[in-house]
């Protein structure tokens, strides 16, 4: 029964929502949708309607919904400190003893943890934080940074820059200008079918290596990428990728930062995505899996090497001029030592890797005889489908992105959240870790039927 009350008015009438059509929204022709509460791998908005979400918010509620090990460990801090800044040396018990637990799980060579709030910001610091040091190093012409076309690292100005994705910014007048971008690793629409995926990868670092050669490799100060790419399409590398790339970083001399927002903390059956690809970061940017966005908190690791020259700034200089109101929030700091407690004690670690596989080979059985499937692809609990008019000719829909929402609504009104990904008629599947293999059989199964019901 819908409720009878004035939120959904309220609602059209003062609430700017993220990533939205704000006219259609606002004259009524899109649902307000109000979450009530959750449980699992399951939310319930306020009319009762129950929902497995395959998306897990934005491939954030790593742990699920409900776990009041969190909740009870955010009331407890906010009685005891809600706030307190982290200038100046100052810290919490709380925030102390996450940056030694992300330390404890992070990639060898790593050293420090500044924590923000959230994955845009957490790039914003990347950013700075790579201009300071090479301003340090007495190299002030290297500063570009080199992103991919369909990477997702956030919607500021600057990470809204790195961001490889038109929708980010068609209008904003991005990207800015030290922002360069390189060809994203999307074997499915490689530039000639007949390359292989080794040699699909070596065309990738030659496009990197024209790049830094065409700006100057004394001007490229980093290179951002995700392990496997996000938002773009939940792409997994093809094989060789990373060797590949990280060979001309390294002989240039350009810092590698890995975006670990929705890879890090277990997504893809490693703590790290890191680790799962053998990547050697400078930088790892990390968000979502840190509270399974229970509180917000975000955070930049630091290597060793990247350490050693912010100290020896600010003997140069004095402190260090770089900080936010919300750094290390002690709430969201409280809130990320009980979640990774959780991850532990709950093995989801395990649970991802094992169960995604399953969910994978479960998509593949129920889709891949379908006629307008092009690829169905993933890794961990990541997994993607996507469509065309004629796979076997790499031929697109045109326009792109209806038919992926008419499914992703079609899979809505069985019960299920899955993500229209955009740029691509893409569904995306990234469910809280705690997924079941009874669960995965329904997320495949409704999908299947949400792709007849479009394609009927």
């Amino acid at each position: 029964m819908l409720k009878n009350d004035q939120l959904d008015q309220w609602d059209r009438d003062n609430f700017f929502h993220p990533s939205t059509h704000l006219a259609q929204h606002a004259r009524g022709e899109t649902p307000t949708q109000i979450i009530r509460t959750g449980s699992g791998v399951f939310i319930e908005d306020r009319n009762g309607a129950k929902l497995l979400d395959a998306f897990a918010g934005l491939y954030c509620v790593n742990v699920g919904y409900g776990r009041t090990e969190i909740s009870d460990a955010i009331a407890r801090q906010a009685h005891e400190l809600a706030y307190y800044h982290a200038y100046v040396g100052h810290g919490t018990e709380a925030s102390i003893t996450l940056a030694k637990m992300v330390l404890d799980r992070a990639p060898e060579g790593m050293s420090k943890v500044y924590f923000g709030l959230g994955g845009s910001d957490a790039n914003e610091t990347n950013i700075k934080l790579v201009w300071y040091m090479n301003n340090i190093l007495g190299q002030p012409a290297k500063k570009k940074i080199i992103s991919r076309w369909r990477g997702y690292h956030g919607s500021g100005l600057m990470s809204g820059s790195l961001t490889g994705l038109c929708l980010f910014h068609k209008a904003f007048d991005l990207p800015l200008v030290p922002i360069l971008h390189t060809e994203a690793p999307y074997y499915l629409r490689r530039p000639d079918a007949d390359m292989t995926e080794r040699e699909f990868s070596a065309w990738c670092a030659a496009e990197l290596e024209n790049l830094i050669q065409s700006e100057g490799p004394d001007t490229i100060a980093a290179f951002i990428a995700e392990p496997v790419l996000g938002t773009g399409g939940i792409v997994p590398p093809p094989d060789g990728y990373w060797e590949a790339i990280q060979e001309v970083l390294q002989r240039h001399d350009i810092l590698l930062i890995a975006d670990e927002v929705v890879t890090g903390f277990g997504r893809l059956g490693s703590m790290f995505g890191s680790t799962h690809y053998g990547l050697r970061p400078d930088i790892i940017t990390i968000a979502k899996g840190l509270t399974s966005a229970y509180a917000p908190l975000s955070g930049s690791i630091l290597s060793e090497r990247v350490w050693k020259v912010l100290e020896q700034g600010t003997d140069e200089l004095g402190p260090i001029g770089h900080g936010w109101t919300y750094s290390a929030h002690p709430i969201g700091a409280a809130a990320g030592v009980a979640n990774l407690e959780l991850i532990d004690t709950l093995g989801l670690v395990q649970n991802a890797g094992s169960t995604g596989a399953y969910l994978l080979a479960r998509l593949r059985e129920t889709l891949a005889d379908h006629p307008k499937v092009a690829e169905i692809r993933g890794e961990g609990m990541l997994a993607a489908v996507e469509f065309a008019e004629d796979p076997g000719a790499r031929r697109f829909f045109d326009p792109v992105g209806k038919v992926a929402g008419a499914i992703a609504a079609a899979a809505r009104r069985r019960g299920m959240i899955v993500r229209a990904m955009p740029q691509g008629d893409i569904i995306g599947m990234a469910p809280p870790l705690c997924l079941s293999r009874d669960e995965a059989d329904t997320i495949a199964v409704t999908l299947r039927e949400a792709v007849n019901e479009v394609f009927a």
